[in-house]
């Protein structure tokens, strides 16, 4: 059985950094790729950020590129976001994924790609 739990969200003002993180559970950690994902009220859920199993690929969504960092720690098998420059638009309930291999430049962003998930982490960002 997989788990993933993340923590680190918390209300932060405009311009302000924070640092989320995402525990998981599983022997095999280190042969899966690992995704951020984030839900606004009202919206659907999106692709944030994605790094590959062995951490030397990521990729990011445009809106966050230059500003949030993912990277990853296979020994402790633990999935990070750092958020820097937080906006109010990045006001969100923040999930971690783990998502399988990918097979096309599109893999890393499809949320179907990834089979399990963690119970989100709210980001509350004041202007």
């Amino acid at each position: 059985q997989v788990q993933l739990v993340e923590s680190g969200g918390g209300l932060v003002q405009a311009g302000d950094s924070l640092r989320l993180s995402c525990a998981a559970s599983g022997r095999t950690f280190s042969n899966y790729n690992m995704g951020w994902f984030r839900q606004a009220p009202g919206k659907g859920r999106e692709f944030v950020a994605a790094i590959s199993a062995s951490g030397v690929s990521t990729y990011y969504a445009d809106s966050v590129k230059g500003r949030f960092t993912v990277s990853r720690d296979n020994a402790k098998k633990m999935v990070y976001l750092q958020m820097n420059s937080l906006k109010p638009e990045d006001t969100a309930v923040y999930y971690c994924a783990r998502g399988g291999p990918w097979y096309s430049g599109s893999d890393h962003y499809d949320q179907g790609k990834y089979d399990y998930w963690g119970q989100g982490t709210q980001v509350t960002v004041s202007s």
